[in-house]
């Protein structure tokens, strides 16, 4: 099996290593000094599961790779409508695309069924621009739950959870799914194949969509926000309000705002990947997050007023640190 990683950042990196551990094929693209580290040092993995390093290829040129089986997209969202001459080089014929990201995906409606099949969510792909680059039926869902950090170039802090659910959009248990997470298992990883990823999607949701933006507005960690008693609550409305919104759209979600708040608290004091980005000088992954979301309640008619209002403050966060 070839896997190409394109943005072979924390998850990225920690994906391939694994895989590679495992007897994959496995190219990491990346840049900088992170990249200049793991050629000469390979991927040093620090996690209280044992630490591990693994010397797997690493490039910056996606065209010395070639066509791969599978491309582990570890690009943020934001990232993905330009993304066309990075991944370009490594599409063959049946290549699938492992999109790790957070937040309503673009291939969303694929396959979906139902009155929406087939609906363009224009604020993960404006104008089609991703679905141009990345054709939904290559796409294969991925969610993570994996909390991982880059302590250092080339070194990668495995933080929590080791969990990558994939599926298709079109619920199908596919080969290309199951020869995908037989190679993740055999690297040490959770990997299970979900014909219902969609509500994954959303569990996952629940936590990005009130965390990242208040951790950014607030500076807070995950711990910090469950104790104020005032954030904690305007988290339980934005949930609750994303809850409804996933149930219009016909997919219940099995967990709690109770539950999902217990599980974020037991995570501590750690940094959501929007504050990490805000802290330093990156893009905010916002859209996928509340825009989408918003965008959703707007076709079924879902009132999410509390979530239009974080909306509104994060992009104008958003725009001030871009400028």
């Amino acid at each position: 099996m070839k896997v190409a990683v394109l943005g072979a950042g924390a998850i990225g990196a920690y994906v391939g290593a694994a895989l590679h551990r495992a007897g994959a094929d496995v190219h990491l693209i990346a840049r900088g000094p992170h990249l200049a580290a793991m050629r000469q040092h390979g991927v040093r993995v620090r996690s209280p599961r044992g630490d591990f390093t693994a010397h797997p290829h690493a490039t910056d040129d996606p065209a010395e790779v070639g066509p791969a089986d599978y491309v582990f997209l570890g690009l943020k969202a934001n990232a993905y409508a330009a993304c066309g001459p990075l991944i370009a080089p490594l599409l063959g014929d049946t290549t699938a695309v492992v999109a790790a990201q957070n937040g309503i995906p673009w291939w969303y409606f694929h396959r979906h069924g139902g009155p929406y099949d087939g609906h363009r969510v224009e604020s993960v792909d404006p104008d089609g621009a991703v679905s141009a680059v990345l054709a939904p039926e290559r796409a294969v869902g991925c969610v993570v739950y994996a909390a991982t950090e880059l302590e250092g170039p080339g070194v990668v802090r495995h933080l929590e959870g080791t969990r990558f659910s994939v599926g298709e959009p079109d619920r199908s248990v596919s080969t290309r799914c199951v020869a995908f997470s037989e190679a993740m298992q055999a690297g040490g990883l959770k990997c299970p194949v979900e014909p219902e990823l969609r509500g994954d999607i959303w569990v996952k949701l629940l936590g990005n969509i009130s965390f990242n933006p208040i951790s950014a507005l607030a500076r807070a960690t995950m711990r910090q926000m469950c104790l104020h008693g005032g954030t904690r609550r305007v988290i339980e409305i934005m949930m609750t309000e994303t809850l409804a919104v996933a149930n219009a759209l016909g997919c219940e979600v099995g967990v709690s705002v109770e539950r999902r708040l217990a599980g974020a608290e037991r995570v501590g004091d750690h940094r959501t990947s929007t504050l990490q980005d805000l802290e330093r000088g990156k893009p905010l992954e916002l859209d996928v997050l509340l825009a989408a979301v918003v965008e959703l309640a707007d076709i079924t008619g879902v009132e999410v007023p509390t979530l239009r209002t974080v909306h509104a403050i994060s992009d104008l966060l958003a725009l001030r640190s871009a400028a």
